[in-house]
């Protein structure tokens, strides 16, 4: 399966709008899915507002639960990548990236840390 990697600076804002949760690779056994070096993959649900055009939302894989991340906060994707697949007469495009981590809302920047006046 060929990766695509996606350039997230044309997405546009990117929001969480379910937060994560582990991908479950046997719903009988509950067993969760992981990667190659034990960690296991979580699954968000992000919305992509582009200017001029619909919301959509993607799932994204990613390795280990991404800290900060619940519905609603502005989120950065890191590494994000395409697969196309097919199994029989479905097909679609699955989505992983690195990382998922939370946008720090304005103001909060290490400047207005400290004492004040």
């Amino acid at each position: 399966m060929q990766s695509i990697p996606v350039d997230t600076s044309r997405l546009g804002v990117l929001r969480c709008a379910v937060g994560p949760e582990p991908k479950i690779t046997d719903f009988e056994s509950k067993e969760v899915k992981k990667d190659r070096d034990g960690n296991t993959i979580y699954s968000v649900a992000v919305t992509v507002r582009q200017e001029g055009r619909r919301v959509s939302v993607i799932e994204i894989a990613v390795p280990g639960e991404p800290k900060g991340i619940v519905e609603g906060v502005e989120v950065r994707v890191t590494g994000l990548e395409a697969f196309a697949w097919n199994m029989g007469e479905r097909h679609g495009i699955s989505f992983r990236a690195a990382a998922i981590t939370p946008v720090a809302p304005a103001g909060s920047s290490a400047a207005g840390k400290g004492g004040g006046a």
